[in-house]
């Protein structure tokens, strides 16, 4: 052990690192990403270790934001360091890597030395492969998801907990934000913790932070959920399944999706809240998540199977992802198509989804008969009802209550792309539109994005527009413009499919 003097720097970077010099480095035997234990004033924290010769001194120690806040350290504070021993967890690693089955205790472990940042980005990186490589199977992912569970906070809201899930992929398709309220409305509890865009223009957190803050304490979660019946909020803000946000940073840059810790990641934060009953909405179509329909229905089986065994009764749906739901993509834009819904307009599709959507939620949970469903969500809807719970539960959460879909405000740079030919739409690629919408500003510009003008089997007039692109700055705005003419995410077409001569 040596003893060495705190050098404070004022940066965050996500995970416990210090700074040594490699003399002391030496002295302690350790080496560049090994670990060690600091402590000071009864608090201790493992970290990992970076080398330098010039950056700290000999006898100092770099302590960045993370670590002070944890340790309650100030500059020039002599603080103990330990090398610490290397964690079993990796042993698991290993063994999962050469494709052996890993039993519950071992993923338990390899959990908890996530949450307790234990494990270098490198090791989590061949955590993650692993399970790309060799998939996980259903008694892994059943403990998986229950380490991940078992890592974080855990609420008890009663019964009639009821929740669900897109495993997304489509552009627009903001239904959440249109079954919360109607399922609330009905009397069931709907504690919603929904995400924020990763690689799409927005997510149902970015798009409801237009109405109202969606940064939410746990404390403050429970009280709104008791007051209203539901929420609509970031799941981040909340210690729910802490270790699936640390496996998700990793897993973003190398565009790894493996299927169990898909599975794993969903039903965590489900059974975290007390779900009883969770419907999946699995799209499929050209340009979605999921192409294959014999893949979808594999999926959907694998979700029902975990929920069986994590006692939550899921229904999945497969639903048509082959275009945009919706008219706005971008979370002003897709407020605004919220918002006019809950007041009776609003795009059809994202209508019908959303009545679609609830219609089963309400069936699974006992609230209508089998095949009435819909009809209840829909006579929830057209009364009036859930959009007055929709404005409690936006006013609970901290945002005006009588806010209207003409008060958002959308960016004032705009460039309509009209249609070259005189023609049926084809079809409208996800993956291009949400990259022109992106490319516009969206999400981080929460004016920006795209708004659709005509839908795929609509017949177009040579000039007519197909959709506008919205944007806060010129720069973003020429560049979406550009790109949306080289991409042509809107495909016009006869009814000749193909010539064979």
């Amino acid at each position: 052990m040596i003893k060495a003097k705190v050098r404070l720097y004022e940066i965050e970077t996500g995970k416990p690192i210090i700074i040594m010099n490699s003399a002391d480095m030496k002295e302690l035997g350790i080496h560049l990403s090994d670990r060690v234990t600091l402590s000071t004033n009864g608090n201790k924290a493992a970290a990992i270790v970076d080398a330098t010769t010039g950056v700290v001194k000999e006898g100092e120690v770099g302590v960045f934001q993370d670590l002070r806040q944890s340790l309650g350290v100030k500059e020039g504070e002599k603080i103990d360091i330990k090398a610490a021993g290397r964690p079993v967890s990796i042993d698991y690693i290993k063994k999962k890597l050469k494709g052996e089955e890993l039993h519950g205790h071992q993923i338990r472990s390899i959990i908890q030395d996530i949450v307790d940042n234990n494990l270098s980005d490198i090791e989590l990186a061949a955590f993650v492969s692993s399970a790309f490589i060799n998939g996980y199977t259903m008694d892994e992912t059943v403990a998986l998801t229950n380490a991940m569970v078992e890592s974080g906070q855990q609420i008890d809201f009663g019964d009639n907990v009821v929740d669900k899930h897109c495993i997304g992929g489509v552009a627009g398709n903001r239904t959440t934000m249109i079954v919360t309220p109607i399922i609330a409305a009905a009397g069931l509890t709907i504690p919603k913790t929904s995400s924020r865009a990763i690689t799409s223009p927005a997510g149902t957190a970015d798009t409801m932070e237009v109405l109202c803050p969606v940064e939410i304490n746990i404390t403050q979660l429970k009280e709104i959920v008791k007051k209203v019946g539901g929420c609509i909020i970031w799941g981040g803000s909340v210690n729910l399944a802490p270790a699936d946000d640390k496996i998700i940073r990793i897993e973003y840059p190398l565009s790894l999706d493996p299927e169990g810790q898909v599975l794993a990641s969903v039903m965590a934060k489900k059974k975290s809240v007390g779900s009883d009953y969770v419907v999946i909405d699995i799209p499929v179509g050209v340009g979605a998540k999921i192409e294959d329909m014999t893949e979808a229905q594999a999926l959907a089986g694998k979700f029902i199977e975990l929920g069986r065994r994590l006692n939550i009764k899921v229904e999945a749906i497969i639903t048509d992802g082959s275009a945009p739901v919706g008219n706005g993509i971008g979370p002003a834009l897709e407020a605004r198509d919220v918002l006019e819904v809950l007041d009776g307009r609003g795009p059809i599709d994202l209508v019908s989804k959303s009545l679609d959507m609830a219609g089963v939620l309400l069936e699974l949970a006992g609230k209508s008969r089998k095949g009435e469903g819909r009809a209840l969500a829909e006579s929830i809807l057209s009364s009036g009802k859930a959009k007055r719970k929709m404005m409690e539960i936006i006013e609970a959460q901290g945002g005006n209550p009588n806010i209207t879909a003409a008060d958002i405000k959308v960016g004032d740079k705009t460039h309509d792309i009209l249609a070259s030919t005189k023609g049926r739409i084809k079809s409208i690629d996800n993956k291009r539109i949400a990259k022109v919408a992106r490319t516009a500003g969206a999400p981080k510009d929460q004016a920006a994005g795209v708004y659709l003008h005509a839908g795929v089997g609509d017949t177009v007039d040579t000039g007519q527009k197909l959709f506008t692109i919205y944007a806060v700055n010129e720069s973003k705005l020429t560049e979406a413009a550009q790109l949306a003419e080289q991409i042509q995410p809107v495909s016009i077409g006869g009814a000749i499919l193909k010539k064979l001569n």
